[in-house]
């Protein structure tokens, strides 16, 4: 497995699995804590792991933990995924900054994703599975939603929009969250 560090955002990383495939299909390492070790990040620290079953064009995001934040390895099992990350953490070097990845299947890539950094992503395929491997336990309490359309960050979304929760919809501006978390 290899991990490459993400030039747009400090401290993320790109894991990015050596399968094997034959006639049967593939067979590939998911995580490895000697890779995660090797960019000094403590594979022991993931406390929960979650799915999300999505539909062509769903988008989900942008989400972010308040406090001391959440620390996420996101890998789309199956399907293909139009994934981003903003830099949201005001001492990084790489304050504000966005990255783009498309994470599929059929990589089985694994994208590292700090504390303090916006994630979202929106399915390209009929059916898209995304794992997310969390090092805090989640607390409802503690999210935040930033607008997917934010003209500030200018995402460039691959699809239209079809379908999302009433809390991203309805999710306020980068700086009106800015303006609430920066007190």
């Amino acid at each position: 497995m290899k991990a490459t560090g993400v030039p747009e955002i400090a401290g993320a990383y790109l894991f990015e699995p050596t399968p094997y495939a034959d006639e049967r299909g593939f067979f590939c390492r998911t995580f490895d804590a000697d890779a995660v070790r090797s960019v000094g990040l403590d594979p022991n620290s993931f406390v929960q792991d979650s799915l999300s079953r999505s539909v062509r064009g769903v988008l989900r995001g942008l989400h972010l933990r308040s406090g001391a934040g959440e620390a996420k390895l996101v890998r789309c099992s199956y399907g293909k995924i139009f994934d981003v990350v903003v830099d949201l953490r005001p001492d990084s070097p790489t304050y504000r900054n966005r990255a783009f990845f498309e994470l599929s299947g059929e990589t089985q890539a694994t994208l590292y994703i700090p504390a303090g950094c916006a994630h979202g992503f929106q399915a390209l395929t009929a059916t898209a599975d995304t794992s997310y491997r969390i090092d805090r336990p989640h607390d409802p309490a503690e999210d935040v939603t930033i607008a997917f359309d934010d003209p500030e960050l200018a995402i460039p979304w691959p699809l239209p929009a079809v379908s999302m929760s009433q809390r991203d919809r309805e999710a306020p501006s980068l700086a009106e969250v800015l303006k609430h978390t920066e007190k």
